[in-house]
């Protein structure tokens, strides 16, 4: 079964010392002991549930917990468990978090070593954290209607909720040798999610009609009408013979959107960037009005094989094949789409995709053993071109179009590792992979705007070497350092130009600094997709464990890379840093009593260059500390605690570059960029389970959350984000919430 473990819907942290108060008395008598009662068994439970605050202070801890809606909410659960050990038989029923939103049912029967079978159902809500302010009618529908509000946040508050239904089902079979698997799931989702639309007037927009004044802008906030289903079937025999084993079958996805587009009705005039009004735009609010398609429909079919094969005693072989067939071929029309190319009434696309991977291992003496790898993908992209793009130039008519692209990429990859016992207790291991990526040939009539170049085909080498060390019984340790660099192995493609018609791409000289000579590619602001860029990948990582003591242990882990990016260019992505260390211990007090705690540090960095003057750092550090504790004072009470602390702050450091223009200095003195986000967290977490009768126990939860997020992308200082129609979203940044929880269980069997 895939029921979650967690009780009545909530962590197991929550204390009960008002428990030891309550039914101390009861003590001194001869009692039941409550490890017996919290183990598997047929029960049922019933409780009530108190959280503090509103729902802005519960937006961040109770997204999906089913808590954010209720001030008080009913707990709920049961476990039916019936077995026959002398049979085999087992089944069992259970209900989770039957009085939330995010309840859960399971029902499992099985017979040990011929027949299982599972089915599962669950719900969840998602609600978006932020508050929402509008006058937007119809939200969550395909038509909703824009209206410019009177004054922000005079509207209604609107709260986007997403809900999920899922129901699985799962059979498992064994004949002798074989055993037969079918697993399927089925997932509804239905509501509403954060979305929207912007459009920025230009004088070439102005001079086809999409706009009356050049200047104006709106941006608008829309969700995203969700009412999807995803369906899931994976069918397959297993073989397990005596050398050989095997795995093959079929796996499908299917997905059906009932959304085909998002059409939105805007009504008079938008507000400007500042919050002023920008005047009615009867072309600007077409604009913004065309139909949005949504996801369409789409499904894929797999046909795959696995297995592996002893040979020797000590060495086997490996392969996996799978052939997977993907379409999308939603009608154009019956998504309420118009304006498609001529002849086409859906995209019709086709991707065939082949993998391929045989491998070994072998220890073919007692102090080597040895392991390799090699893989093949390939793509096949059928999807027929059409001129779905339309190209206009100053106020004259379509100059030009351009279709879809069909690339048909492959990829190869080969591994070898080898490892040597040397003396001391140390293992040497060292290995080297190859990476070739062909991305196939480029369509000659697809534009690839906004990039400078393109590449067809790269290779990646690289090599690790890994040393460990078990030093003693009780101390274990290893350090391994991995690199890898990546070239292109063809040359620089300069994309079609524009206006076309198109020539497809063409070879570029990277030095070429004449701006009158057409294969050209460099200029110091040039932009090339960091995916095509040279890059050398270093990355050192420390690991050890020390056990001093049959009660105490430590967990050590280090871990430090840097990818540095190479391109014909000054600016683009150049360097990103990732580092990590932890620390985690656990300590045995007692056969009754365990103590457990972690430390981490985290760093990532970014460093790049924007085409228009600004050059940023981005530095995200993350550090947190937890601890907990767990134990039984006595037999008839199980106490437990749990201290987590968070602290994340993403950083961005802005500077312009030497040719910087007067007007980006100016801007970025002004008003010192971008301000950093923090995020911090402290969460307490205590539980008591006291057993007052041979049959049923009592359980108290106390949980305390407190956040601060100062997401400026939606807030800055306490200025919400302001839509053209005068919708504000914000989040409250300082949130807390208090749950307290109380539950009886009572065991039948």
């Amino acid at each position: 079964m895939k029921i979650s473990r967690q009780h009545l819907g909530f962590g197991q942290t929550v204390v009960a010392l008002a428990v030891i108060a309550a039914f101390s008395p009861a003590r001194a008598q001869e009692g039941p002991d409550i490890a017996q009662l919290t183990a598997p068994g047929s029960s049922v439970s019933i409780g009530i549930g108190l959280s503090s605050g509103d729902q802005k202070d519960r937006a961040r801890a109770d997204m999906f917990n089913g808590l954010r809606d209720h001030d008080v909410n009913g707990l709920f659960g049961f476990t039916y468990l019936n077995r026959d050990n002398e049979s085999g038989r087992w089944m069992s029923f259970e209900g989770r978090n039957l009085g939330l939103d995010n309840r859960e049912l399971g029902y499992s029967y099985r017979q040990l070593g011929e027949m299982k079978f599972t089915a599962d159902y669950s719900e969840l809500v998602r609600h978006d954290p932020r508050t929402i302010n509008t006058s937007l009618q119809g939200a969550g529908t395909t038509t909703p209607t824009v209206s410019l509000l009177a004054t922000p946040g005079t509207g209604q508050d609107l709260n986007l909720e997403l809900k999920r239904k899922s129901l699985g089902l799962l059979f498992e079979k064994r004949f002798g040798d074989l055993q037969v698997e079918v697993n399927f799931k089925n997932e509804d989702k239905d509501g509403a999610r954060l979305f929207g639309r912007g459009f920025a007037c230009s004088a070439s927009w102005v001079a086809v009609g999409a706009c009356s004044t050049a200047g104006g802008s709106a941006v608008l906030m829309l969700p995203e009408p969700v009412n999807s289903t995803i369906r899931q079937l994976d069918a397959k025999v297993n073989y397990s013979g005596e050398k050989l084993r095997l795995s093959g079958g079929y796996y499908g996805s299917f997905y059906t959107n009932n959304n085909g587009n998002l059409t939105p009705t805007i009504l008079g005039g938008l507000g400007n960037q500042n919050g002023g009004l920008l005047a009615a735009d009867a072309k600007l609010g077409t604009t913004l009005g065309l139909p949005m398609a949504l996801w369409p429909d789409n499904q894929s079919h797999q046909l795959f094989l696995a297995g592996n094969y002893t040979i020797t005693p000590t060495t086997r072989v490996n392969f996996k094949y799978s052939y997977t067939h993907a379409t999308q071929n939603d009608s154009f029309t019956g998504m309420g789409l118009t304006g498609a190319p001529a002849g086409r009434s859906d995209l019709d696309g086709v991707i065939d995709t082949t993998r391929a991977q045989v491998g070994f291992s072998s220890r073919p003496l007692d102090k080597v053993s040895l392991r390799g790898d090699l893989a093949y993908e390939s793509k096949d992209n059928k999807t027929p071109l059409a001129p779905y793009n339309i190209l206009y130039i100053g106020a004259g008519p379509a100059t030009g179009s351009w279709t879809n692209g069909n690339q048909s990429p492959k990829k190869y990859d080969a591994k070898l590792e080898a490892s040597y016992k040397l003396p001391a207790n140390y293992l040497l291991t060292g290995g080297v992979n190859y990476e070739y990526h062909d991305y196939g040939t480029f369509t000659p009539t697809d534009v690839a705007g906004g990039t400078s170049g393109l590449r067809q085909k790269l290779e990646d080498t690289g090599y690790r070497v890994e040393l460990k060390k078990m030093m003693s019984e009780t101390l274990t340790g290893s350090i391994s350092y991995l690199s890898s660099r990546r070239k292109g192995d063809s040359p620089w493609l300069k994309p079609n130009p524009n206006p076309l018609p198109a020539t497809g791409v063409i070879e570029a000289s990277p030095d070429c600094v004449s701006a009158g000579t057409n294969a050209c590619i460099y200029n110091r602001t040039a932009i090339f997709p960091f995916i095509y860029m040279d890059r050398n990948e270093d990355k050192i990582r420390l690991m050890g464990n020390w056990t001093p003591m049959d009660r105490l242990s430590f967990q050590l882990f280090w871990d430090d890379g840097t990818d540095t990016y190479h391109g014909p260019t000054e600016h683009g992505l150049r360097k990103t840093k990732m580092g990590t260390v932890s620390l985690d211990a656990t300590y045995t007090l007692s056969d009754a009593w365990k103590l457990n705690a972690y430390m981490s540090r985290g760093q990532q960095y970014l460093n790049s260059g924007h085409s228009t003057g600004y050059d940023a750092d981005y530095k995200d550090t993350n550090t947190s500390f937890g601890a907990g504790v767990t134990g039984m004072p006595t037999s008839r009470l199980r106490l437990g605690a749990d201290l987590v602390w968070e602290n994340d702050k993403l950083a961005y450091t802005q500077t312009t570059d030497a040719l910087a223009s007067a007007a980006n200095i100016a801007l970025l003195a002004s008003t010192g960029g971008l301000p950093d986000v923090t995020y911090r967290l402290l969460r307490l977490k205590l539980y008591g389970e006291y057993a007052v009768q041979k049959n049923a126990y009592v359980r108290l939860d106390f949980v305390h959350n407190r956040t601060f997020f100062n997401e400026w992308t939606y807030g800055n200082n306490g200025i919400p984000f302001l839509f053209s129609d005068n919708t504000t979203i914000n989040a409250q940044q300082n949130q807390s919430v208090t749950f307290l929880g109380a539950s009886y269980v009572y065991k039948f069997q």
